[in-house]
């Protein structure tokens, strides 16, 4: 399972630290302000995972790969900003493809250092809201997680589909597909069709 937690870590990182760029391009960050958004963006969720689960020193922190590769997106989205898309959208695109390798790689790593299914799926969904919700707040944004769309629900939903496949003879490739499936397709839909966290109801006047 190894080699597969670092493959789905490092494409999450990536994938995570271009909508972080992206979002620090459109709010006309210079190159320093692009490479701080990217980074904290891929590495604030895997952070918060090991932190919480104990695998000290976290990857970012052990591993020179975790450190280089949210640099290199961060790199490419400064240089390549209109090749990588202007729009919000695209950049939520980008969001849900690091939400969906993220949570699954946060919920496996989770139950390798043996906790239970439903802890393991809880930090897979950690991993994948924490540095979104970083890179929204130094940008001077509402986080994505709080404006009522759906974002952490798939999130625990492909975290869950891991965690039980992982229980499981099925190969570990096939589970983390099954599980990044299930959170991508979700998001993406959520983003096409609109839906939307259920928000409560509006405050009546008072009379």
């Amino acid at each position: 399972m190894g080699t597969t937690l670092v493959i789905l870590d490092l494409a999450g990182i990536f994938v995570f630290a271009i909508s972080g760029g992206l979002v620090a391009v459109r709010k006309g960050l210079d190159v320093f302000g692009v490479l701080v958004l990217a980074g904290t963006t891929g590495l604030g969720g895997g952070f918060l995972r090991d932190v919480l689960i104990d695998a000290t020193p976290p990857a970012a922190l052990a591993d020179w790969r975790y450190l280089v590769v949210p640099v290199v997106a961060g790199l490419i989205t400064f240089a390549y900003p209109s090749a990588l898309g202007r729009q919000e959208r695209r950049v939520a695109v980008f969001d849900a493809f690091g939400l969906a390798l993220f949570c699954v790689a946060g919920s496996l790593k989770a139950a390798e250092y043996g906790l239970g299914p439903v802890p393991a799926a809880l930090m897979g969904m950690v991993t994948g809201i924490g540095g979104g919700m970083v890179r929204d707040l130094l940008a001077g944004r509402v986080p994505v997680v709080f404006r009522g769309e759906l974002y952490a629900i798939p999130a625990l939903a492909g975290a869950a589909v891991a965690v039980a496949g992982e229980r499981t003879d099925v190969p570990i490739a096939v589970v983390a597909t099954a599980g990044a499936l299930t959170c991508l397709v979700w998001r993406l839909l959520a983003l096409w069709r609109g839906w939307q966290a259920p928000l409560p109801a509006s405050a009546t006047p008072s009379v």
